[in-house]
């Protein structure tokens, strides 16, 4: 990410975290960023988390927060199985919550934040555009 990419997403992450939300939500929207964009060692972005929906058999909930159409539901528990351990852990560190606290809020936050960066219903094509994806969060 860009230096003016992580001022802005510091200044939204603190605007988040003011609006009600706490420090744990802006946390975990930081997170979910970093992964989708594939920074700081959090999975290999939005590519890498739909393999991993389509081989964890979700894929159609994730095609779903992609598409116009209404977003599926996904439980914690589905989360955590198509995530794994190697991606919680990280997001775990991220977010400094444990899996268990995670997943619940993260399955309310994910398909949000995947349906704001594919806003025409199609994968985002050379990297996650961080200053959108923002200003489309600040605007709900």
């Amino acid at each position: 990410m860009t230096e003016v990419s992580m001022g802005l997403l510091d200044s939204v992450i603190g605007a988040l975290g003011q609006g009600g939300q706490g420090g744990g939500q802006a946390a975990l929207i930081q997170a979910v960023l970093g992964m989708l964009a594939g920074q700081g060692g959090q999975g290999g972005g939005l590519a890498d988390l739909a393999a991993r929906f389509q081989q964890g058999g979700l894929g159609d909930v994730m095609g779903s927060w992609v598409s116009t159409g209404q977003n599926l539901p996904v439980s914690p528990d589905q989360l955590g199985n198509v995530l794994g351990d190697d991606l919680l852990g990280q997001l775990s560190r991220s977010t400094g919550m444990n899996g268990s606290d995670l997943l619940g809020p993260l399955s309310q936050v994910l398909p949000q934040v995947v349906d704001q960066i594919t806003p025409n219903g199609e994968m985002p094509q050379g990297g996650l555009d961080i200053g959108a994806v923002l200003g489309q969060l600040l605007r709900r």
